[in-house]
Protein backbone atom coordinates (compact mmCIF):
# COMPACT_ATOMS: atom_id res chain seq x y z
CA UNK A 1 0.00 0.00 0.00
CA UNK A 2 2.01 3.54 -1.00
CA UNK A 3 2.29 5.76 1.52
CA UNK A 4 -1.25 7.93 1.70
CA UNK A 5 -1.75 11.88 3.06
CA UNK A 6 -2.44 12.47 6.24
CA UNK A 7 -6.54 12.13 6.62
CA UNK A 8 -6.31 10.69 3.47
CA UNK A 9 -10.23 9.65 2.03
CA UNK A 10 -9.92 5.82 3.58
CA UNK A 11 -9.30 6.77 6.99
CA UNK A 12 -12.34 8.72 6.51
CA UNK A 13 -13.91 5.38 4.97
CA UNK A 14 -12.68 2.82 7.63
CA UNK A 15 -14.08 5.74 10.58
CA UNK A 16 -16.97 5.79 8.70
CA UNK A 17 -17.44 2.05 9.11
CA UNK A 18 -16.53 1.39 12.87
CA UNK A 19 -19.15 3.97 13.61
CA UNK A 20 -21.84 1.62 11.72
CA UNK A 21 -21.07 -1.22 14.39
CA UNK A 22 -22.61 -4.77 12.86
CA UNK A 23 -24.76 -6.43 15.43
CA UNK A 24 -22.13 -8.65 17.33
CA UNK A 25 -20.43 -5.08 17.72
CA UNK A 26 -23.84 -3.66 19.55
CA UNK A 27 -22.44 -3.24 22.77
CA UNK A 28 -19.61 -0.88 20.74
CA UNK A 29 -22.34 1.09 19.39
CA UNK A 30 -24.30 1.42 22.42
CA UNK A 31 -21.09 2.95 24.52
CA UNK A 32 -20.63 5.42 21.32
CA UNK A 33 -24.63 6.05 21.27
CA UNK A 34 -24.50 7.05 25.45
CA UNK A 35 -21.07 9.20 24.67
CA UNK A 36 -23.46 11.33 21.79
CA UNK A 37 -26.14 11.77 23.87
CA UNK A 38 -23.88 12.61 27.33
CA UNK A 39 -21.92 15.38 25.00
CA UNK A 40 -25.17 16.55 23.33
CA UNK A 41 -27.07 17.19 26.95
CA UNK A 42 -24.00 18.57 28.43
CA UNK A 43 -23.10 21.27 25.99
CA UNK A 44 -27.02 21.98 25.84
CA UNK A 45 -27.74 22.09 29.22
CA UNK A 46 -24.35 24.31 30.00
CA UNK A 47 -25.42 26.70 27.45
CA UNK A 48 -29.46 26.73 28.87
CA UNK A 49 -28.19 27.02 32.30
CA UNK A 50 -25.46 29.87 31.51
CA UNK A 51 -28.08 31.72 29.60
CA UNK A 52 -30.10 31.77 32.67
CA UNK A 53 -27.97 32.73 35.23
CA UNK A 54 -26.71 35.60 32.92
CA UNK A 55 -30.27 36.69 32.32
CA UNK A 56 -30.95 36.48 36.05
CA UNK A 57 -28.39 38.83 36.58
CA UNK A 58 -29.11 41.03 33.80
CA UNK A 59 -32.84 41.30 34.33
CA UNK A 60 -32.44 42.00 38.48
CA UNK A 61 -29.75 44.33 37.62
CA UNK A 62 -31.73 46.35 35.26
CA UNK A 63 -35.01 46.31 37.71
CA UNK A 64 -32.67 47.26 41.02
CA UNK A 65 -30.32 50.13 39.04
CA UNK A 66 -33.13 51.44 37.46
CA UNK A 67 -35.65 51.61 40.57
CA UNK A 68 -32.31 52.26 43.24
CA UNK A 69 -30.01 55.31 42.71
CA UNK A 70 -26.49 54.21 41.12
CA UNK A 71 -25.39 56.18 44.63
CA UNK A 72 -26.85 57.54 47.53
CA UNK A 73 -25.94 60.38 48.97
CA UNK A 74 -26.61 60.22 52.62
CA UNK A 75 -26.27 62.93 55.50
CA UNK A 76 -23.36 63.49 57.95
CA UNK A 77 -23.32 66.04 60.86
CA UNK A 78 -26.34 67.55 60.19
CA UNK A 79 -29.94 66.51 58.66
CA UNK A 80 -30.50 66.99 54.92
CA UNK A 81 -33.05 69.98 55.38
CA UNK A 82 -30.82 71.72 52.36
CA UNK A 83 -32.04 68.55 49.81
CA UNK A 84 -33.56 71.13 47.42
CA UNK A 85 -30.40 73.17 46.59
CA UNK A 86 -28.09 70.14 47.61
CA UNK A 87 -30.06 67.98 44.73
CA UNK A 88 -29.95 70.41 42.34
CA UNK A 89 -26.49 70.93 42.55
CA UNK A 90 -25.33 67.06 42.17
CA UNK A 91 -28.18 66.84 39.19
CA UNK A 92 -25.76 69.28 37.10
CA UNK A 93 -22.63 66.90 37.24
CA UNK A 94 -21.81 65.86 34.18
CA UNK A 95 -22.82 62.02 33.38
CA UNK A 96 -25.72 62.43 36.50
CA UNK A 97 -28.95 61.71 34.73
CA UNK A 98 -31.32 61.89 37.91
CA UNK A 99 -31.08 63.14 41.30
CA UNK A 100 -33.94 62.12 43.89
CA UNK A 101 -34.27 63.35 47.19
CA UNK A 102 -36.30 60.34 49.25
CA UNK A 103 -38.07 60.36 52.68
CA UNK A 104 -37.84 56.05 53.39
CA UNK A 105 -39.58 54.65 56.20
CA UNK A 106 -41.50 51.25 56.89
CA UNK A 107 -44.94 51.06 57.54
CA UNK A 108 -47.66 48.49 57.84
CA UNK A 109 -50.05 48.64 55.11
CA UNK A 110 -54.35 47.47 55.56
CA UNK A 111 -56.99 46.70 53.52
CA UNK A 112 -58.83 43.26 53.73
CA UNK A 113 -55.48 41.88 54.50
CA UNK A 114 -52.05 43.99 56.14
CA UNK A 115 -48.63 43.64 54.53
CA UNK A 116 -45.27 45.24 55.76
CA UNK A 117 -44.25 47.88 53.25
CA UNK A 118 -41.36 50.47 52.67
CA UNK A 119 -42.88 54.12 52.15
CA UNK A 120 -41.06 56.15 49.60
CA UNK A 121 -41.61 59.84 49.83
CA UNK A 122 -40.77 61.64 46.35
CA UNK A 123 -41.74 64.43 44.06
CA UNK A 124 -43.80 63.45 40.82
CA UNK A 125 -41.34 65.11 38.89
CA UNK A 126 -39.13 62.60 39.92
CA UNK A 127 -41.65 59.72 40.06
CA UNK A 128 -42.21 60.46 36.66
CA UNK A 129 -38.23 60.23 35.47
CA UNK A 130 -37.70 56.72 37.78
CA UNK A 131 -36.20 54.35 34.88
CA UNK A 132 -38.12 50.98 36.07
CA UNK A 133 -41.13 52.84 37.31
CA UNK A 134 -41.86 55.57 34.58
CA UNK A 135 -42.92 53.02 32.14
CA UNK A 136 -44.71 50.67 34.66
CA UNK A 137 -47.51 52.98 35.60
CA UNK A 138 -50.42 50.94 34.35
CA UNK A 139 -53.34 53.19 35.17
CA UNK A 140 -54.80 56.30 35.89
CA UNK A 141 -51.29 59.60 35.88
CA UNK A 142 -49.21 61.09 38.33
CA UNK A 143 -49.82 64.28 37.36
CA UNK A 144 -51.62 65.50 40.69
CA UNK A 145 -49.49 63.83 42.75
CA UNK A 146 -47.89 66.19 44.44
CA UNK A 147 -51.04 67.88 45.67
CA UNK A 148 -52.98 65.13 46.98
CA UNK A 149 -52.47 62.32 49.47
CA UNK A 150 -52.88 59.60 47.21
CA UNK A 151 -50.61 57.41 46.70
CA UNK A 152 -49.16 55.24 43.56
CA UNK A 153 -48.67 51.34 45.05
CA UNK A 154 -47.20 48.08 43.22
CA UNK A 155 -49.30 45.94 41.34
CA UNK A 156 -48.30 42.90 43.86
CA UNK A 157 -49.23 44.45 46.55
CA UNK A 158 -53.00 45.85 45.17
CA UNK A 159 -53.45 42.31 44.73
CA UNK A 160 -52.54 41.14 48.32
CA UNK A 161 -54.94 43.95 49.53
CA UNK A 162 -57.63 43.55 47.07
CA UNK A 163 -57.75 47.53 46.19
CA UNK A 164 -57.78 49.14 42.64
CA UNK A 165 -57.17 52.56 42.09
CA UNK A 166 -59.54 54.97 43.93
CA UNK A 167 -59.79 52.45 46.95
CA UNK A 168 -58.33 53.49 50.53
CA UNK A 169 -55.86 51.82 52.26
CA UNK A 170 -54.10 52.34 56.15
CA UNK A 171 -50.77 52.64 56.96
CA UNK A 172 -49.30 52.34 60.10
CA UNK A 173 -45.53 54.10 61.04
CA UNK A 174 -44.53 53.09 64.44
CA UNK A 175 -43.00 56.61 65.09
CA UNK A 176 -45.85 58.84 65.82
CA UNK A 177 -46.83 61.34 67.71
CA UNK A 178 -45.34 62.05 71.16
CA UNK A 179 -47.94 61.73 74.54
CA UNK A 180 -47.27 61.72 77.93
CA UNK A 181 -48.09 57.42 77.44
CA UNK A 182 -44.66 57.70 74.90
CA UNK A 183 -45.08 57.69 71.69
CA UNK A 184 -47.87 56.33 69.31
CA UNK A 185 -48.08 54.71 66.18
CA UNK A 186 -49.14 56.87 63.56
CA UNK A 187 -52.38 56.02 61.54
CA UNK A 188 -53.22 57.66 58.36
CA UNK A 189 -56.15 56.40 55.13
CA UNK A 190 -54.86 57.16 51.53
CA UNK A 191 -56.13 56.84 48.20
CA UNK A 192 -54.83 54.16 45.57
CA UNK A 193 -53.91 56.68 42.95
CA UNK A 194 -52.35 54.68 40.84
CA UNK A 195 -50.31 50.96 40.34
CA UNK A 196 -47.65 50.49 38.97
CA UNK A 197 -46.13 47.00 37.61
CA UNK A 198 -41.73 46.83 37.20
CA UNK A 199 -41.84 42.91 37.20
CA UNK A 200 -40.17 42.16 40.31
CA UNK A 201 -41.88 41.38 43.03
CA UNK A 202 -39.76 42.72 45.92
CA UNK A 203 -40.70 45.83 44.40
CA UNK A 204 -44.02 45.44 43.12
CA UNK A 205 -45.48 43.84 46.54
CA UNK A 206 -43.43 46.17 48.92
CA UNK A 207 -42.85 49.95 48.12
CA UNK A 208 -45.44 52.59 48.00
CA UNK A 209 -44.60 55.87 46.93
CA UNK A 210 -46.35 59.07 48.11
CA UNK A 211 -45.64 62.66 47.93
CA UNK A 212 -42.52 64.28 49.75
CA UNK A 213 -44.24 66.54 52.14
CA UNK A 214 -46.92 63.76 53.35
CA UNK A 215 -43.96 61.48 53.95
CA UNK A 216 -41.99 64.02 55.82
CA UNK A 217 -45.35 64.62 57.57
CA UNK A 218 -46.62 60.51 58.27
CA UNK A 219 -42.94 59.84 59.18
CA UNK A 220 -42.85 62.89 61.46
CA UNK A 221 -39.67 64.64 60.30
CA UNK A 222 -38.32 68.31 59.95
CA UNK A 223 -38.14 69.16 56.89
CA UNK A 224 -35.67 66.96 55.76
CA UNK A 225 -35.24 64.07 53.70
CA UNK A 226 -33.56 60.17 54.53
CA UNK A 227 -31.16 60.57 51.50
CA UNK A 228 -30.71 61.63 47.92
CA UNK A 229 -30.48 58.87 45.17
CA UNK A 230 -28.24 59.34 42.12
CA UNK A 231 -29.07 57.94 38.59
CA UNK A 232 -26.06 58.34 36.50
CA UNK A 233 -25.17 57.24 32.80
CA UNK A 234 -23.08 54.62 33.35
CA UNK A 235 -23.52 52.54 36.86
CA UNK A 236 -20.63 50.07 35.65
CA UNK A 237 -18.30 53.00 36.35
CA UNK A 238 -19.32 54.74 38.77
CA UNK A 239 -16.14 55.00 40.83
CA UNK A 240 -15.84 57.98 38.00
CA UNK A 241 -18.64 59.82 39.57
CA UNK A 242 -18.29 59.49 43.15
CA UNK A 243 -15.87 62.35 43.82
CA UNK A 244 -17.61 64.61 41.68
CA UNK A 245 -21.02 63.91 43.56
CA UNK A 246 -19.43 64.49 46.68
CA UNK A 247 -17.86 68.03 45.48
CA UNK A 248 -21.14 68.68 43.92
CA UNK A 249 -23.16 68.33 47.20
CA UNK A 250 -21.35 70.89 49.28
CA UNK A 251 -21.82 69.80 52.81
CA UNK A 252 -20.77 66.15 54.27
CA UNK A 253 -22.14 63.31 52.78
CA UNK A 254 -22.01 59.44 53.06
CA UNK A 255 -21.66 58.12 49.81
CA UNK A 256 -22.68 54.26 49.08
CA UNK A 257 -22.70 53.23 45.48
CA UNK A 258 -24.83 50.01 44.15
CA UNK A 259 -22.27 47.23 43.89
CA UNK A 260 -21.58 48.16 47.97
CA UNK A 261 -25.63 47.76 48.63
CA UNK A 262 -25.85 44.32 46.61
CA UNK A 263 -22.48 43.20 46.95
CA UNK A 264 -23.54 39.90 49.08
CA UNK A 265 -26.27 39.49 46.46
CA UNK A 266 -24.30 39.29 42.84
CA UNK A 267 -21.15 38.08 44.58
CA UNK A 268 -23.48 34.58 45.40
CA UNK A 269 -24.96 34.85 41.71
CA UNK A 270 -21.48 34.87 40.46
CA UNK A 271 -20.43 31.85 42.60
CA UNK A 272 -23.42 29.96 41.42
CA UNK A 273 -23.18 30.59 37.96
CA UNK A 274 -19.32 29.33 38.49
CA UNK A 275 -20.18 26.04 40.57
CA UNK A 276 -22.99 25.32 38.22
CA UNK A 277 -20.35 25.47 35.22
CA UNK A 278 -18.00 23.12 37.00
CA UNK A 279 -20.91 20.49 38.17
CA UNK A 280 -22.47 20.46 34.58
CA UNK A 281 -18.98 20.88 32.57
CA UNK A 282 -18.66 16.82 34.61
CA UNK A 283 -21.47 16.00 32.50
CA UNK A 284 -19.14 16.61 28.98
CA UNK A 285 -16.28 14.93 31.29
CA UNK A 286 -18.48 11.85 31.84
CA UNK A 287 -19.18 11.98 27.98
CA UNK A 288 -15.52 12.10 26.99
CA UNK A 289 -14.69 8.82 29.47
CA UNK A 290 -17.46 6.84 27.17
CA UNK A 291 -15.15 7.85 24.32
CA UNK A 292 -12.28 6.41 25.74
CA UNK A 293 -13.70 3.04 27.08
CA UNK A 294 -15.50 2.95 23.66
CA UNK A 295 -12.81 3.48 21.30
CA UNK A 296 -10.34 0.68 23.57
CA UNK A 297 -13.04 -1.85 23.00
CA UNK A 298 -13.42 -1.01 19.27
CA UNK A 299 -9.82 -1.40 18.85
CA UNK A 300 -9.88 -4.88 20.65
CA UNK A 301 -12.55 -5.86 18.22
CA UNK A 302 -11.00 -4.86 15.59
CA UNK A 303 -7.33 -5.85 16.51
CA UNK A 304 -6.95 -7.94 13.66
CA UNK A 305 -8.28 -5.75 10.52
CA UNK A 306 -5.51 -3.08 12.22
CA UNK A 307 -2.76 -6.48 11.87
CA UNK A 308 -4.12 -7.14 8.13
CA UNK A 309 -3.91 -3.62 7.53
CA UNK A 310 -0.62 -2.60 8.86
CA UNK A 311 0.66 -5.91 6.94
CA UNK A 312 -0.74 -4.20 4.18
CA UNK A 313 1.59 -1.21 4.66
CA UNK A 314 -0.56 1.12 6.44
CA UNK A 315 1.58 3.31 8.54
CA UNK A 316 0.90 3.63 12.42
CA UNK A 317 -0.60 7.41 12.00
CA UNK A 318 -3.05 5.80 9.47
CA UNK A 319 -4.09 3.69 11.69
CA UNK A 320 -4.10 6.61 14.64
CA UNK A 321 -5.31 9.09 12.50
CA UNK A 322 -8.47 7.10 11.99
CA UNK A 323 -9.52 5.98 15.21
CA UNK A 324 -9.08 9.98 16.05
CA UNK A 325 -11.68 10.73 13.86
CA UNK A 326 -14.11 7.89 14.70
CA UNK A 327 -13.83 9.07 18.43
CA UNK A 328 -13.72 13.09 17.60
CA UNK A 329 -16.58 12.34 15.08
CA UNK A 330 -18.73 11.21 17.90
CA UNK A 331 -17.84 14.72 19.93
CA UNK A 332 -18.04 17.01 17.19
CA UNK A 333 -21.88 15.69 16.48
CA UNK A 334 -22.60 15.97 20.17
CA UNK A 335 -21.05 18.99 20.50
CA UNK A 336 -22.95 20.82 17.55
CA UNK A 337 -26.45 19.29 17.94
CA UNK A 338 -26.01 19.90 21.86
CA UNK A 339 -25.26 24.03 20.58
CA UNK A 340 -28.45 24.34 18.55
CA UNK A 341 -30.38 22.28 21.01
CA UNK A 342 -29.56 24.99 23.45
CA UNK A 343 -29.91 27.76 21.12
CA UNK A 344 -33.43 26.84 20.60
CA UNK A 345 -34.10 26.43 24.47
CA UNK A 346 -33.20 29.11 25.10
CA UNK A 347 -35.10 31.36 22.58
CA UNK A 348 -38.13 29.43 23.61
CA UNK A 349 -37.50 29.15 27.55
CA UNK A 350 -40.61 30.96 29.13
CA UNK A 351 -42.37 29.35 26.64
CA UNK A 352 -41.38 26.08 28.07
CA UNK A 353 -41.32 27.24 31.46
CA UNK A 354 -45.57 28.07 31.15
CA UNK A 355 -46.20 24.10 29.25
CA UNK A 356 -44.20 22.68 31.72
CA UNK A 357 -46.23 24.35 34.78
CA UNK A 358 -49.08 23.56 32.91
CA UNK A 359 -48.66 20.52 32.11
CA UNK A 360 -47.41 19.28 35.96
CA UNK A 361 -50.23 21.92 37.58
CA UNK A 362 -47.26 23.52 39.66
CA UNK A 363 -46.09 26.92 39.97
CA UNK A 364 -42.17 26.80 38.37
CA UNK A 365 -40.11 29.89 39.12
CA UNK A 366 -42.36 31.39 41.30
CA UNK A 367 -41.67 35.33 41.15
CA UNK A 368 -42.12 35.62 45.25
CA UNK A 369 -38.45 33.29 45.18
CA UNK A 370 -37.12 34.89 42.29
CA UNK A 371 -38.10 38.03 41.81
CA UNK A 372 -38.70 37.72 38.64
CA UNK A 373 -42.26 37.62 37.10
CA UNK A 374 -41.02 35.37 34.11
CA UNK A 375 -37.63 33.45 33.23
CA UNK A 376 -34.90 35.46 31.60
CA UNK A 377 -32.23 33.82 29.18
CA UNK A 378 -29.36 35.69 27.75
CA UNK A 379 -26.72 33.87 25.68
CA UNK A 380 -23.58 35.28 26.00
CA UNK A 381 -20.83 34.63 23.29
CA UNK A 382 -17.82 33.72 24.70
CA UNK A 383 -19.28 31.71 27.48
CA UNK A 384 -20.96 29.95 24.78
CA UNK A 385 -17.58 29.40 22.73
CA UNK A 386 -16.23 28.52 25.69
CA UNK A 387 -18.39 25.43 26.37
CA UNK A 388 -18.31 24.36 22.83
CA UNK A 389 -14.33 24.59 22.55
CA UNK A 390 -14.39 22.95 26.20
CA UNK A 391 -16.16 19.85 24.72
CA UNK A 392 -14.09 19.47 21.73
CA UNK A 393 -11.33 20.02 23.59
CA UNK A 394 -12.47 16.73 25.86
CA UNK A 395 -13.52 14.89 22.63
CA UNK A 396 -10.32 15.23 21.06
CA UNK A 397 -7.79 14.38 24.64
CA UNK A 398 -10.53 11.08 24.85
CA UNK A 399 -9.08 9.87 21.28
CA UNK A 400 -5.38 9.97 21.80
CA UNK A 401 -4.57 7.22 24.25
CA UNK A 402 -7.11 4.49 22.57
CA UNK A 403 -5.77 5.71 18.97
CA UNK A 404 -2.63 5.40 20.13
CA UNK A 405 -2.79 1.84 21.84
CA UNK A 406 -4.06 0.90 18.22
CA UNK A 407 -1.31 2.37 16.11
CA UNK A 408 1.15 0.39 18.85
CA UNK A 409 -0.65 -2.66 18.22
CA UNK A 410 1.40 -5.24 16.83
CA UNK A 411 0.54 -7.43 13.94
CA UNK A 412 2.21 -10.32 14.20
CA UNK A 413 0.82 -10.71 17.91
CA UNK A 414 -2.44 -9.26 16.67
CA UNK A 415 -3.19 -11.75 14.08
CA UNK A 416 -2.24 -14.87 16.29
CA UNK A 417 -4.58 -14.05 19.18
CA UNK A 418 -7.05 -13.29 16.31
CA UNK A 419 -6.30 -16.81 14.70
Amino acid sequence: MPQAAPFAPFEWMLSARYLRARRKEGFVSVIAGFSFLGIMLGVATLIIVMAVMNGFRTELLGKILGFNGHIVAQPLESPLTDWKDVAERIGQVQGVRLAVPVVDGPALASSSSASGVLVRGIRAADLDRLPSVAGGIKRESVEHFDEGRGVVIGQGLADQLSVQVGDSITLVAQRGAVTPMGIMPRVKKYQVAAVFEIGMSEYDAGVIFMPIAEAQAFFNRNQDVTAIEVFTANPDRIDLFRKTVAEAAGRPVFLVDWRQRNATFFGALQVERNVMFLILSLIVLVAALNIVSGLIMLVKDKSSDIAILRTMGASRGAIMRTFMITGVSIGVAGTLIGFVLGLVVCGNIESIRQFTSWLTRTELFPPKLYFLSKLPAEIDLVQTAAVVIMALTLSFLATLYPSWRAARLDPVEALRQGG
